[in-house]
C-alpha cells in the first residue's frame, strides 16, 4: 500500500470556514469542505471528494466558530488512518507588522498573535482558536501560518502609512491590506493564461461577504482598499467600510456607545445588513425590482466598488486587466454589469453574453481593458506555502540526524 501523507489547508473567513485536503507530493486536492456561518444561511457541514462524491452533508445546531471547528477536527481525527496529516496550513488574517511571511507556528508566534489581536478583534481571536484546536488534536503535524497581509508587504509608503504622528506606526497603526492570499492565487492564475499579463496594470476585485479591491503593478501590490483592518474599504455584508472619523466620534460622544458596542456596530450590523436588513447578496438581487431597500443596498455596493476601481486606476496610471473574484465577484453577472457599465471611459466594456454565462474572459472583443471572472482558491496557496516549509523542516531534521 502506498504511503501517502496530506496537507490540510484551513481558511477561516468572515462567512465560515473552508478547507481543502491536498496530497503532500503533487498538491492535488483530494477533498474540499466548509462550514457556512453566514448571516442568513443555515449552517451546514459538508465535505466533497475530488470526483464530486458527497462524503458529509448535515446541518449544525449552533452557528459559531467553536462548533464549526469541533466538527472539522473530529472528522479528520476519526479519518486519520486514511488521511494522515503531515502538515496543516492556517490562513491568518494578520500578524501585525512583525509577521507577514509564512512561518511555522509555535508558542512564541501564538503569544505574538494574542498581542496583536486588537488590530483585528473580529478575526484574529477566531484564527487563534482554530490553530489551538488543531494543534491539540494533531500535535505531530507541522502547523504553518499564512498571513493575508503578506502579498501587500511591499506597498509604497504613500499607500502604507496614515497621516498620523510616526509614533503610532510602532504600535502597528499602518495599512496592511487583506485578501492577499486570494490576490496571490489570481496573479498565478493570470500567469497561466498569459505570462505577460502579470507584468501589466491589474486590479483584483475580491467581492464577497468581505470585499476588497487591490491595484497590482508588475506583480506587486501598490494600493488596496482595506487598511489596518478588514473592516475598511468599500461597504460589505455587515461592515461599514470607510467612514468619516467624525461618525465614530459622534457615536461615541452623542450616542454614548462603548468601544465594544461601536466595534460591534461597524463590523456586524452595518453594510448591506444595515441598508437592507440582511447581508445575502443573492436575496438582495432577487428582490431588488420590488423592494426599495434591496435596490438601494445593491446600488450602494456597486457604486462604492466602481468608485474604488476608478481611484485604483488613477493610482496605477491606467488599467490593463480587471479581475472579479470571490463569491459575489465570480458568480454575479448582475453585480459585474452594474459596476462596469459606467466605466467605459476607462476602457472597460463587457461582452453581455460572456458575462451572463460566467465565462472566464467577459470583456468585449477589442476592449482596451481585459475583464475576467475567476474563481479564487486560497487553500491552494496556503497548501503551497505549507509544503515549502514542510520540505525545509524535513531537510533541517535530516541534517540534524546526520550530524
Amino acid at each position: 500500500m502506498e504511503n501517502r501523507s496530506y496537507i490540510l489547508a484551513m481558511n477561516c473567513g468572515s462567512s465560515g470556514i473552508k478547507f481543502s485536503l491536498f496530497s503532500s507530493d503533487k498538491l492535488e486536492a483530494e477533498l474540499t469542505g466548509s462550514v457556512e456561518l453566514a448571516d442568513t444561511a443555515e449552517s451546514h457541514f459538508n465535505i466533497t471528494s475530488r470526483n464530486g462524491m458527497v462524503l458529509v452533508n448535515y446541518p449544525i445546531a449552533h452557528q459559531d466558530i467553536h462548533t464549526a471547528v469541533k466538527e472539522i477536527v473530529s472528522w479528520f481525527h476519526l479519518n486519520r488512518q486514511h488521511y494522515p496529516l503531515s502538515a496543516i496550513g492556517h490562513r491568518i488574517v494578520q500578524g501585525g507588522p512583525e509577521h507577514r511571511r509564512p512561518c511555522v507556528i509555535d508558542a512564541d508566534l501564538l503569544n505574538s498573535l494574542q498581542h496583536w489581536a486588537y488590530l483585528a478583534p473580529n478575526h484574529l481571536p477566531d484564527d487563534i482558536k482554530v490553530i489551538k484546536a488543531f494543534r491539540k488534536q494533531f500535535p505531530d503535524a507541522l502547523h504553518v501560518a499564512c498571513f493575508d497581509t503578506f502579498f501587500h508587504r511591499d506597498m509604497p509608503d504613500v499607500a502604507k502609512y496614515y497621516a498620523l504622528p510616526s509614533l503610532y506606526r510602532d504600535k502597528g497603526l499602518i495599512r496592511y491590506g487583506f485578501h492577499g492570499i486570494s490576490c496571490e492565487y489570481i496573479m498565478n492564475k493570470l500567469g497561466t493564461i498569459s505570462p505577460a499579463i502579470t507584468q501589466k496594470k491589474v486590479i483584483v476585485a475580491h467581492l464577497g461577504n468581505g470585499s476588497s479591491i487591490t491595484a497590482i503593478q508588475n506583480g506587486q501590490s501598490v494600493e488596496t482598499t482595506m487598511g489596518i483592518s478588514p473592516s475598511g474599504g468599500i461597504l460589505m455584508g455587515t461592515r461599514a467600510g470607510d467612514i468619516d472619523p467624525g461618525v465614530t466620534l459622534f457615536l461615541l460622544k452623542h450616542e454614548n456607545l462603548t468601544v465594544t458596542e461601536l466595534d460591534d456596530l461597524l463590523s456586524k450590523h452595518a453594510g448591506l445588513k444595515a441598508l437592507a436588513g440582511h447581508s445575502n447578496m443573492e436575496l438582495l438581487l432577487a428582490k431588488e425590482e420590488n423592494d426599495t431597500r434591496s435596490e438601494e443596498a445593491v446600488k450602494a455596493f456597486c457604486y462604492q466598488a466602481r468608485k474604488a476601481i476608478g481611484a485604483l486606476t488613477a493610482a496605477l496610471g491606467g488599467l490593463d486587466v480587471l479581475v472579479f473574484t470571490g463569491g459575489i465577484g465570480q458568480h454575479s453577472a448582475r453585480i459585474r454589469e452594474l459596476i462596469c457599465e459606467p466605466l467605459d471611459f476607462l476602457g472597460i466594456n463587457l461582452n453581455p453574453k460572456a458575462n451572463h454565462q460566467n465565462r472566464v474572459l467577459i470583456s468585449a472583443k477589442g476592449a482596451k481593458a481585459k475583464v475576467y471572472a475567476l474563481a479564487t482558491h486560497e487553500e491552494q496557496i496556503i497548501a503551497s506555502h505549507t509544503k515549502q516549509l514542510l520540505q525545509q523542516q524535513t531537510i533541517t531534521d535530516h541534517d540534524r540526524t546526520n550530524h
